[in-house]
């Protein structure tokens, strides 16, 4: 069976056979294209992994500064295990950190989209540029007022 269409149709089996190739040395009969594909989406979802938790420590900071009588121990618990899970990412992925202005930006836009949904504030109450700095975001006695 050719390789194009073991993985179009039982991308398990595809991806075993691959490492058994991969492994054995045998380069010549791995389908080395769609390894290739399969290893830059692996790298695409770790980007997309750190700005879904950039996105959710924003949101929780955003409504921890504007909405105060608000504030509890689920918004407290989802910052600090967002800081938690962005370090720890940042740690297993560290060239990450060269795109981090950039993923904070697009982050941010996020979080005030669902920042105004989730408050129902106007989305003018919200800064419009990213208030704080990475490293306040991430600091554990950071906590917006």
């Amino acid at each position: 069976m050719p390789q194009n269409a073991l993985y179009d149709r039982d991308f398990y089996a595809w991806a075993n056979e691959q490492a058994a190739l991969l492994r054995a040395g045998k380069l010549a009969q791995a389908d080395i294209e769609h390894i290739a594909e399969e290893i830059e989406s692996m790298g695409k979802t770790e980007k997309r992994e750190l700005i879904s938790r950039l996105t959710v420590l924003l949101l929780h900071l955003l409504k921890w500064r504007f909405q105060p009588t608000l504030r509890g121990k689920s918004w407290r618990l989802s910052v600090e295990g967002q800081r938690l899970d962005i370090d720890a990412h940042l740690k297993d992925n560290p060239s990450l950190k060269a795109g981090l202005t950039a993923a904070i930006a697009y982050s941010y836009r996020r979080a005030l989209i669902e920042a105004e949904r989730e408050t129902g504030l106007d989305a003018a109450t919200f800064p419009a540029e990213v208030p704080w700095s990475f490293d306040q975001m991430m600091d554990g006695d950071f906590w917006p007022e």
